[in-house]
């Protein structure tokens, strides 16, 4: 099922995305930008990257919780996901990231 993107501002006035799945959860959120444009041109990043495994990056949180990012070509970080309390969840939720765009 076809996941939403959302753009919306911040209450610091920052411009944020965040990919929501079919299911309505939130699986990958953006940096602030300063402008409505490059939080959209983030969304395309997203849309070109997800399908491509190499560009995920899993890690594991100081209090043994779990989250991924998915980078750009250019290695910088476009969007992070949540923490989860499993890899398992985690690596649900990279693959609710490649389903939803």
């Amino acid at each position: 099922m076809a996941g939403k993107f959302e753009v919306y501002r911040d209450k610091g006035g920052q411009f944020r995305f965040r990919l929501k799945a079919g299911n309505g959860e939130t699986v990958l959120s953006s940096e602030g930008y300063t402008s409505k444009s490059a939080a959209l041109n983030g969304v395309e990043s997203v849309k070109e990257n997800a399908g491509n495994a190499t560009m995920f990056g899993s890690s594991e949180t100081a209090g043994g919780q779990f989250r991924f990012s998915l980078k750009a070509k250019n290695h910088q970080i476009i969007g992070t996901s949540e923490n989860y309390t499993s890899a398992a969840g985690r690596d649900n939720g990279i693959a609710a990231v490649g389903e939803s765009v």
